[in-house]
């Protein structure tokens, strides 16, 4: 079982089958059920990729706060995707603006897309808000104007320096580096997988749900150690996006083989 705090209280999350997908609990109602589901912030989320995970959570009902540094900038995301929304035919969200460190204190999980020279920064900012919660990690060390080359910090990987910075009181799990913006953004079905890394295996299965939620697949892959390898693999990627003229991304094989 795994506790985290949340704006309404505590959460505890307990594993009730052993069969994927799991259920959770929280606060005595199931994770999966249409009846609540977590709060869910995404700070930076004004950029591509967090306005891309902001649509698709939110088309499927879940509470989504979009944090910028400014509340005008989160403001002016927010209004983006009221009218994205009500393009696709969605006519209830439930979305609202927030500055970062507000958006994480009213949150149950919370998502960074910031910039990697901005990670440490804003999780500096915020780290008080995060005790208790599961923190998804989407940051890529990319030093530019190299960023098709594999330039991976001496601490291992961004998964790691958030890991470090905010303690083992937080639930660092690192995801989404090696989907593109541009399909996130899209209103269709996404066939790309998403490798998730995290020391605490309640909280991966937690973000799988939120990968699932969004159309995609997400696979266990360790320890928050194992980041180095989907954070590596975002330049590769980036550098046959330049090569072919297209946004690729990843696709576990060999599930078919198994009874």
């Amino acid at each position: 079982m795994g506790v985290y705090s949340s704006a309404r209280g505590t959460i505890q999350i307990a594993l009730v089958n052993t069969v994927l997908p799991y259920n959770f609990i929280i606060l005595g109602i199931s994770y999966m059920t249409t009846e609540t589901l977590p709060v869910l912030a995404i700070l930076g989320g004004t950029g591509d990729l967090g306005t891309g995970l902001a649509r698709r959570w939110a088309q499927v009902g879940y509470e989504v706060i979009i944090g910028s540094r400014t509340q005008e900038k989160a403001e002016a995301a927010v209004a983006d995707l009221r009218e994205v929304m009500a393009e696709r035919g969605v006519a209830e969200i439930s979305v609202r603006a927030m500055e970062n460190l507000a958006a994480a204190e009213a949150a149950d999980i919370v998502t960074l897309t910031v910039p990697f020279s901005h990670q440490s920064s804003t999780l500096d900012l915020v780290k008080e808000a995060l005790h208790d919660k599961i923190l998804i990690d989407v940051t890529v060390p990319l030093v530019p104007p190299k960023v098709a080359r594999v330039q991976l910090p001496p601490q291992g990987s961004a998964g790691q320096i958030a890991q470090e910075l905010l303690g083992e009181e937080v639930y660092v799990v690192s995801a989404f580096q090696n989907v593109a913006a541009a399909h996130l953004q899209e209103g269709r079905g996404l066939e790309c997988d998403v490798l998730v890394t995290g020391n605490k295996k309640v909280a991966r299965q937690a973000v799988i749900t939120l990968i699932e939620a969004a159309g995609m697949r997400g696979f266990h892959a360790g320890m928050i150690n194992n980041a180095a390898a989907a954070e590596a693999l975002t330049s590769v990627l980036i550098t046959i996006n330049k090569q072919y003229g297209c946004h690729a991304g990843i696709k576990i094989s060999g599930l078919d083989d198994i009874d």
